[in-house]
C-alpha cells in the first residue's frame, strides 16, 4: 500500500508567510497617519524640527566628547554648556556696542532719508537720462487741507450739514454745549526730565483708564515671553533625547526595511547624512566666516554702524542667494551716504566674500554631496517662505537636500539593474554641439 502524498505546503503554512502586498500597504498607511498626525498638529511641530536640526549640529561634538570616555548623558551636558555659554558671552559682550549703534542709528534714518533722495537720486536721474531712461520725478506735494474747526457741506436734498473739525474743543456745561477753539501750542524747548515724567504721567493716565486693557496687554506679553521660555528649554530636551538615544531610532527605521534591503537603506542613511552636513554644519560655518569677514572689511573702511551691519550678513546668510542681497542692500546705501568711494569698497569686498564663498568654502567644506543646482534652491526657497514664511525658508534647503539624496539613491539603484544604464554615467551624457 503506498502512503499518502503529502503536499509540499499546505494550506495553513501558506496562510502563515505573510505576503510582500501586505507588509507594503502596512508601511504606506502608517506613513499615511504619521503624515496626516504631522499636518494636524503643525502648529506645534516646531520645538520638534528645530530639536532635529539642533541634534543633527551638535551630535559630531558629542561623539567627539563621547570618545574621550565620557558617559553621553554627561557629553551632552559639557557640549549644551559650552555651546550656550559661548553664546551668552558673545550676547554679553555684542549687545551694549549693537544697542548703542542702534539708537544711533535711528537718530541719522531720518537725515539718511533725505540725503538719499535730494543728493544720490538726481544724480541717479541724471546718469539713467544719458542712457535713455526716464526715471519719474518725486510726485508734487498734495497741498494740505485748510485746517478749520467748523465747516459747511451742502447736501444734495438742499439742507446743510456741519462738520466739526479738530480745532474745536466742546465742554459740556449746565446750559448745553460749549464750543471753543483749541489754542495751538508753541514749540517748547528740548527738556529730557519732562519728556520723561509726560511720557509716565500719560502711561499711568492710560493705565488708569484702560484699566483692563492694560492688563491684557500685560498677560499677553507674559504669556509669549512664557511660551518662548518653554519653547526654547523644550526644544534643548528633545535635541537631548534625540542625541541620547539616535542608534535606537535608527535601528527603528531600520527595521522596517526587509533584511537585504538593509545596506541599501544604510547607504541610503549616508547619503542623506553627506547632504546635510554640507547644508547645515557647513552653512552655519560659512554664515560665521562670512560674518567675520564682513565685520573686518566693513570696519576697514570706516563704515557707520558696521557691527550692526556684521550681524545682519551673518544672520542672513542663512538663507542662501536671497539673504546675501538683502544683507548687501544697507551696507552700500550707507556707503553712499559717507562716499562713493566707500560704497565701492563694500560693494567689491562683499562680491569678493561671495567668491570665496562659491570658489573656495563650498567646494571644501559643503563637498560634492550637498551641491544643490540654484535653480532648485530658488525654487525651495519660494516654496518654504509661500507656505511657511521665515521658518519655510529657512529648512528650504534641508528639505531639498533630502529630497535630493533620496532621489540620488534611488536613480543609483535603478541603474545598478540596469547593465545598460550602469555602464554609462550621468556627467558623460551630453548633448551634440549646434
Amino acid at each position: 500500500m503506498m502512503p499518502p502524498t503529502v503536499p509540499d505546503e499546505s494550506p495553513l503554512s501558506r496562510r502563515a508567510t505573510p505576503s510582500p502586498w501586505r507588509r507594503y500597504v502596512f508601511l504606506a498607511v502608517s506613513a499615511a497617519l504619521v503624515i496626516a498626525v504631522m499636518v494636524a498638529a503643525r502648529e506645534v511641530m516646531l520645538p520638534f524640527v528645530l530639536a532635529v536640526v539642533i541634534a543633527f549640529v551638535l551630535l559630531p561634538l558629542v561623539e567627539a566628547v563621547e570618545a574621550r570616555r565620557v558617559p553621553r548623558a554627561v557629553a551632552i551636558i559639557v557640549v549644551y554648556t559650552v555651546v550656550l555659554g559661548s553664546l551668552g558671552a558673545f550676547v554679553r559682550v555684542v549687545t551694549p556696542r549693537v544697542a548703542q549703534e542702534l539708537v544711533g542709528l535711528r537718530r541719522e534714518l531720518p537725515g539718511l532719508g533725505h540725503e538719499i533722495r535730494d543728493k544720490w537720486m538726481p544724480v541717479l536721474r541724471e546718469k539713467a537720462s544719458e542712457l535713455g531712461v526716464e526715471l519719474s520725478a518725486e510726485p508734487a506735494p498734495v497741498a494740505a487741507r485748510p485746517h478749520s474747526a467748523i465747516v459747511a457741506r451742502p447736501m444734495p436734498d438742499g439742507s446743510i450739514a456741519v462738520d466739526i473739525g479738530s480745532g474745536v474743543n466742546i465742554t459740556q456745561t449746565n446750559y448745553g454745549y460749549l464750543l471753543e477753539p483749541v489754542q495751538e501750542r508753541k514749540a517748547e524747548p528740548f527738556d529730557p526730565n519732562h519728556l520723561i515724567a509726560d511720557a509716565f504721567g500719560k502711561a499711568v493716565a492710560y493705565a488708569q483708564n484702560n484699566a483692563l486693557e492694560a492688563a491684557r496687554i500685560g498677560g499677553e506679553l507674559v504669556r509669549g515671553v512664557s511660551r518662548f521660555i518653554f519653547v526654547f528649554f523644550i526644544t534643548l530636551m528633545l535635541a537631548a533625547y534625540i542625541m541620547l538615544t539616535h542608534e535606537r531610532i535608527v535601528a527603528f527605521f531600520l527595521s522596517l526595511a526587509r533584511p537585504r534591503a538593509r545596506p541599501s537603506f544604510l547607504a541610503l542613511l549616508a547619503r542623506v547624512d553627506r547632504g546635510l552636513s554640507g547644508v547645515v554644519r557647513g552653512q552655519l560655518i560659512i554664515c560665521l566666516v562670512n560674518g567675520v569677514l564682513s565685520a573686518l572689511g566693513f570696519a576697514l573702511v570706516g563704515l557707520k554702524y558696521w557691527p550692526v551691519l556684521a550681524i545682519v550678513a551673518t544672520v542672513f546668510s542663512l538663507i542662501p542667494i536671497f539673504g546675501s542681497i538683502v544683507s548687501s542692500v544697507p551696507a552700500v546705501a550707507l556707503g553712499l551716504t559717507q562716499s562713493f568711494g566707500t560704497a565701492m569698497f563694500v560693494l567689491l569686498w562683499i562680491v569678493g566674500i561671495h567668491q570665496i564663498e562659491a570658489n573656495l568654502l563650498n567646494p571644501k567644506i559643503m563637498g560634492d554631496a550637498a551641491k544643490i543646482h540654484p535653480v532648485l534652491v530658488v525654487f525651495s526657497l519660494l516654496v518654504g517662505e509661500h507656505f511657511f514664511h521665515t521658518v519655510g525658508a529657512l529648512l528650504a534647503v534641508p528639505c531639498m537636500s533630502v529630497a535630493q539624496s533620496v532621489f540620488t539613491h534611488f536613480r543609483a539603484v535603478v541603474q545598478a539593474d540596469d547593465p545598460e544604464l550602469a555602464s554609462e554615467p550621468v556627467g558623460s551624457i551630453m548633448p551634440p554641439p549646434l
